[in-house]
């Protein structure tokens, strides 16, 4: 394996030394004497110093209207206080003629996930339709446009993290310079500063949409954007991972977030003895008891008298649907993927982390973990090629770059450290929320929208409720936030009802946000 990748780096090497395209190497390498482990390093970092773009028209029909659109897919040349290129951020741009447009940048997770998600499939011009719930199957994929496209309400910028998507560090800058939590806040703050720059829209309403990663990504970049002079109109939370140090608070929280979503999924999948008719009533039941009764029983640890411990266990059967004998063995704590596997198992059947909705099968019906995760494998394949097949063919971008879903194979470690706002150094998988509470303070026009689905089990919606209700915001400021939900996973707009629903909810958010 050694030797095949020296080889598919040596060709790459040779290749790009006869390409017409311009592209940053080390400036110190010599291609004429360089030696087999220069060139593997510099095919190996090569990224576009030179702000590339590609620019195409297009138009898509949204509530029966005709929208002209420009794409602009290109990279954005980031440098440190130098002024040495150390990045080259990849992006793509939707925007369409007319005056102080809102403008939107989106972006994912991970942390080290590309924008492809959102890019692909949510709000964009274009979009991939998968058969949710159900597996995306092979090629050829229906990519198509979008009739729920933000596009009529706000211009769109999809940025990719470093290491991700066609982003590169540049010259002898490493990935780690950007694989950190403020590190990579202080990247896209710059991108952003730059795209804004460089297209004059310092004057146009502003708005962050992030997702899973990405909410913990816009609660420091916020922050950062306000100190440089740039205020918010909006910041969109979508399946939030904002405080991502529950475990530091105490061993039973997560139990406490998870459960109502243990509900929701065992609803859906009609698993309960008793199924309530509507989900929202039964799940304001759960939520009772969850921070009630159930979170007083976990406290309380191996001093639970006898006869607690079993009205709880019985409570927590018939909400969702596990066996009682598999709970008091659990002893009231059932982990997610320990619910993964049991839930259906009767049926032969696993179901989603990031969906609950999807469900898979595993090689035997006896095991306790799961070894994948069926709403992630049922539709990467389809995100992935469609991204692949759009930028270069009706974007137009040619690179000799590889467009990378994540940067999971490079990033071997994340540094969550952290100095907010008033609070010092501290992690920031710890009360992330409170940066963007501070960015509320200082700036009272910021607005923040969260949005969640009911079947996601990777960011729980109980255990966002619990975040935002700890952002410690004034009475006077509560009315800054705003909480949505959809029948829906991690990837809300997977589900094309969910999806109208949300545009529909984003649309109102922006009007009365935007000025």
């Amino acid at each position: 394996m050694q030797f095949r990748r020296l080889a598919q780096a040596v060709a790459v090497a040779a290749m790009l030394a006869t390409t017409t395209t311009v592209y940053a190497a080390d400036q110190d390498a010599k291609p004429k004497s360089a030696s087999v482990e220069e060139k593997i390093a510099a095919a190996t970092a090569l990224a576009p110093i030179e702000e590339a773009k590609s620019v195409t028209s297009h138009t898509v029909t949204v509530a029966g209207k005709a929208l002209a659109y420009k794409a602009t897919a290109g990279t954005l040349t980031l440098r440190d206080a130098e002024g040495k290129p150390i990045a080259s951020m990849f992006y793509v741009a939707y925007t369409v003629d007319g005056p102080k447009r809102p403008l939107t940048f989106f972006y994912n997770g991970g942390p080290g996930s590309s924008s492809i998600w959102l890019h692909m499939g949510s709000l964009g011009p274009m979009r991939i339709k998968t058969p949710s719930p159900a597996p995306a199957g092979a090629a050829p994929y229906d990519f198509a446009p979008n009739p729920e496209t933000l596009l009529d309400t706000s211009d769109l910028v999809y940025l990719d993290a470093i290491g991700t998507g066609l982003s590169r560090p540049l010259g002898k800058a490493e990935g780690k310079l950007f694989y950190g939590a403020d590190a990579d806040a202080d990247t896209f703050a710059k991108a952003i500063s730059r795209y804004i720059g460089l297209n004059n829209r310092a004057n146009s309403p502003k708005y962050l949409f992030g997702e899973s990663y990405g909410t913990t990504r816009s609660a420091l970049l916020a922050y950062r954007l306000h100190q440089m002079g740039y205020d918010l109109n909006g910041v969109v939370l979508l399946s939030s991972y904002l405080n991502t140090g529950v475990d530091d608070l105490g061993f039973d929280l997560p139990y406490v977030g998870y459960l109502p979503s243990y509900a929701a999924a065992a609803w859906y999948h009609h698993a309960l003895a008793q199924r309530p008719p509507e989900l929202e009533p039964f799940l304001e039941e759960v939520r009772a008891f969850a921070s009630g009764p159930y979170a007083q029983a976990l406290f309380k640890g191996q001093d639970i008298s006898q006869a607690e411990f079993d009205a709880v266990a019985a409570k927590l059967s018939q909400y969702t649907g596990l066996s009682l004998d598999f709970i008091k063995r659990a002893k009231l704590r059932v982990s997610l993927d320990r619910f993964r596997r049991e839930l259906l198992r009767g049926r032969g059947q696993i179901i989603g982390r990031f969906d609950a909705r999807y469900l898979g099968v595993e090689e035997d019906t006896a095991g306790e973990g799961t070894s994948y995760d069926p709403s992630d494998s049922a539709i990467s394949s389809a995100f992935i090629t469609a991204a692949r097949d759009y930028i270069r063919r009706d974007l137009n971008y040619v690179t000799d770059l590889d467009y990378r879903p994540s940067a999971y194979g490079t990033i071997t470690e994340w540094d969550m450290g952290h100095k907010g706002p008033n609070q010092g150094e501290r992690s920031a998988n710890a009360a992330t929320q409170l940066d963007l509470a501070q960015t509320v303070r200082e700036s009272p026009s910021t607005k923040i929208l969260s949005l969640n689905g009911y079947y996601d089990l990777a960011t729980p919606f109980f255990q966002t409720e619990f975040d935002l209700s700890h952002m410690l915001l004034d009475p006077s400021l509560k009315q800054n936030l705003q909480v949505k939900y959809y029948p829906s996973g991690h990837m809300v707009y997977l589900n094309p009802e969910a999806l109208t629903k949300l545009k529909s909810d984003l649309v109102k958010f922006y009007g009365a946000t935007s000025g």
